[in-house]
């Protein structure tokens, strides 16, 4: 028996060096290798051989049906790339089909509404200003109004470094104290994007980094009226002309008075609804009216110079725009959440 396996080896590889289309290569398969081959029915005759002689007759046909088989890729390989060859250099170029489409990249959706808030602060006089994302605790706090041991500190978990003192910021505020001391005595109206980092825990709403949009304002004869309206130009701008906003008070250190701002819902139009907890109202940022120890700190002297600031993240923002329930999708990477924006 094991001259027949080797006649028939022999016998199917000829067989397939002569084949020259995928035709007859279909048809080689079917005679050799499928289940009613040439090399499966010899599996039969395993019955009429002694419980001795079927390990090793067993062994020999597998080995045959795996080299045949791997003859059989590599030869099906060799006829198609020749197919193709032939039908390219046989066909003309058909001009009239259209071309293959190049894939493009996009913006990021936080990206995009960092943009946005570009321009509508841009079109009010602000520039862009980057400040550092490590910063001294004596800029990301102390200068900020944030003294040690202040219990406000404990809202913002800190990463720290090996060097004593020094942290990835919590806020983009420090940038306040930065841009106070380069422009004075000069007027400010400014923004400070960029990126921050808590030690929280991750969850649907909160992430260990995020986006962070600070804005500054430093002049004379600044008060709460002009805070007011340029938030509230702001979330028209950015929501709808129609949009109604409120301030409710609040408290953060380096401001002083300290307010909410939030944004009648925009899925209900005030009506009440599940994202806005049936308030018709959500909140969209913090601001307040610069603090004398804060201004003092960035040069400005307190009893002449006066200015507001606000703090906004853009991840909330777009969640809010746009309907998105889980903050972690921003920076999961995940193109199917990515290419909707």
């Amino acid at each position: 028996m094991d001259t027949d396996l080797d006649l028939i080896y022999a016998e199917s590889l000829e067989n397939l060096r002569s084949a020259t289309n995928t035709t007859e290569l279909e048809a080689w398969y079917r005679e050799t290798l499928s289940r009613k081959g040439r090399v499966n029915l010899l599996t039969r005759q395993l019955g009429q051989l002694s419980p001795e002689e079927r390990p090793a007759f067993g062994k020999r046909i597998n080995q045959i049906k795996q080299e045949l088989q791997a003859a059989y890729d590599g030869r099906l390989a060799e006829i198609e790339m020749a197919e193709l060859e032939a039908k390219m250099s046989a066909d003309a170029i058909d001009i009239t089909l259209p071309g293959r489409p190049r894939l493009r990249g996009g913006l990021h959706i936080v990206t995009q509404t960092l943009r946005e808030i570009y321009r509508i602060f841009g079109d009010m006089g602000f520039k862009i200003y980057r400040s550092p994302d490590v910063e001294t605790d004596e800029y990301n706090f102390e200068l900020l109004n944030f003294p040690p041991h202040h219990p406000a500190r404990e809202m913002q978990d800190s990463f720290y470094t090996t060097k004593k003192d020094v942290i990835l910021r919590t806020q983009t505020s420090p940038g306040q104290i930065r841009a106070m001391r380069e422009y004075y005595p000069e007027p400010i109206r400014v923004i400070l994007p960029g990126m921050c980092y808590r030690n929280e825990q991750v969850t649907v709403r909160h992430e260990m980094q995020f986006t962070q949009v600070e804005g500054l304002a430093v002049g004379h004869n600044i008060t709460f009226a002009d805070l007011k309206g340029t938030l509230t130009e702001f979330a028209r701008r950015l929501f709808g002309a129609n949009r109604q906003t409120r301030f409710r008070a609040s408290y953060f250190p380096f401001t002083e008075p300290s307010a909410e701002m939030d944004v009648t819902c925009f899925l209900c139009d005030g009506e009440g609804c599940k994202v806005c907890k049936q308030t018709g109202w959500l909140e969209i940022l913090g601001c307040g009216m610069v603090h004398p120890n804060v201004l003092r700190n960035g040069g400005f002297d307190p009893q002449e110079y006066f200015g507001f600031a606000f703090g906004l993240g853009p991840e909330r923002i777009a969640m809010l725009k746009y309907g998105i329930d889980d903050i972690r999708n921003f920076w999961a990477n995940d193109l199917r959440f990515l290419q909707q924006f």
